[in-house]
């Protein structure tokens, strides 16, 4: 009996419900201290204190069982974003340069622009000594002027060959008169294509730049040697930048054409936007090189380790946050956003996301979408330089009128 009186008294002191007042009450009846107290059942509310207990600590271990169920759902879904959804770390930002190199040579007397200077298409950006050239120029106009009066007197008198009568002159000599007609003209229209190149030299020594950009990297200096089809001067084309993603080919089914894009850049924390433009259709194979004998050399492969190639992508960039420079070579974490055009938008998407992310750690990857990749790609925009224009030179009468007065009225008839 002391034993279970004990279990019975250790049971009530714990129980967090039962007054302190149960314990002394039995102690008051019974007279001294230190006497044992009579066995009772339990009161009604420490039975309701236990059963209270009882629940609180399965709700405890249900809460601990969902937050484990959500912490390996989450963790799952976050292995299949970084595993299969269509984002890179590996991008970087690209853009066009023009290579300027002068069209003549000759010493540089004037450099009219400075390093990472803007300048707009048709600028100088530096001159070629143009006293040679100009020499030319006018050598060549009067070498012109030669060939075109010449041209006239020996037009003029073919001329009049041809309308003196057989009395006068013979078929022999109005064909010897008419062939140096021809041979004047030849010699004048040669002239006038002389004189149309050295024009076009002299002008070639301001050189111009082909785009609006930033001159980069400028190491030109006045009393340099411009040689011909060297390139001297680099301008980045303003007009021309775009990033590229290198995506991995597990990742490839998910990207398509015209698709959402963002780019972060390191140390900034506003992405740039765009969309997906075109994807490229080969990359270099090591398998594919010829070795000896004209065999091709394949490469070892190991079977329990295969590297996903990657293949870029080309982002057009459809906007840039104020004070994030887009300066090529830029690394980039470039994300694509699919487009989903069943799905609901906004906060009551993400449910369903989460569950199609979820099948596919189970299920593998959904099939890519039709016309993701276009068969053929769209022809690039129309560019085009200015260039001289051939003209023809003026007429021999036109530069040089009044040389044969009379030559071609023919004599009067007696």
């Amino acid at each position: 009996m002391d034993a279970r009186q004990s279990q019975v008294q250790l049971l009530l002191r714990d129980d967090p419900v039962v007054d302190e007042t149960a314990d002394a009450a039995p102690v008051a009846r019974g007279g001294a201290e230190g006497s044992t107290p009579p066995l009772t059942a339990p009161p009604p509310a420490a039975r309701t204190g236990r059963l209270g207990h009882i629940l609180r600590s399965a709700g405890r271990h249900l809460l601990t069982l969902a937050i484990a169920v959500i912490a390996v759902a989450t963790a799952l879904v976050a292995w299949q974003y970084y595993v299969l959804a269509p984002w890179t770390r590996d991008g970087a930002v690209r853009v066009q340069v023009a290579n300027v190199a002068p069209q003549v040579s000759g010493q540089i007397v004037d450099v009219k622009v400075s390093d990472n200077q803007f300048v707009h298409a048709g600028d100088v950006l530096y001159v070629i000594d143009p006293f040679d050239f100009e020499v030319s120029q006018r050598a060549a106009k009067a070498q012109m002027d030669e060939r075109a009066a010449d041209l006239e007197v020996k037009q003029a008198e073919s001329q009049r060959r041809q309308n003196l009568s057989p009395i006068a002159t013979t078929p022999e000599e109005q064909q010897i008169y008419a062939g140096n007609a021809a041979q004047a003209k030849a010699a004048f229209d040669a002239a006038g294509q002389q004189f149309a190149q050295a024009e076009v030299n002299l002008k070639r020594t301001r050189v111009l730049s082909p785009v609006d950009g930033y001159v980069t990297n400028l190491l030109l200096r006045v009393g340099d040697y411009a040689q011909t089809g060297v390139t001297n001067i680099s301008v980045i084309d303003s007009n021309s930048f775009w990033i590229d993603g290198y995506f991995e080919e597990t990742k490839m089914a998910k990207i398509c054409i015209g698709d959402r894009a963002e780019a972060k850049l390191m140390g900034y924390a506003e992405p740039i936007t765009g969309h997906v433009e075109t994807v490229t259709r080969g990359i270099s194979v090591a398998n594919a090189e010829v070795g000896t004998q004209g065999l091709p050399s394949v490469n070892p492969i190991y079977t329990w380790v295969r590297l996903a190639q990657r293949v870029p992508v080309r982002i057009a960039i459809d906007h840039v946050p104020p004070g994030v420079p887009l300066v090529s070579g830029l690394t980039a974490t470039v994300s694509i956003m699919p487009s989903q055009p069943d799905g609901p938008a906004g906060l009551a998407g993400i449910p369903a996301d989460m569950l199609g992310r979820l099948s596919e750690v189970f299920y593998g990857p959904p099939p890519p979408r039709p016309g993701c990749i276009a068969a053929t790609a769209l022809p690039p925009p129309a560019e085009r330089v200015p260039v001289p224009v051939d003209t023809s030179p003026d007429a021999a009468k036109q530069l040089e009128p009044g040389l044969a007065p009379g030559l071609t009225v023919p004599p009067a008839v007696r």
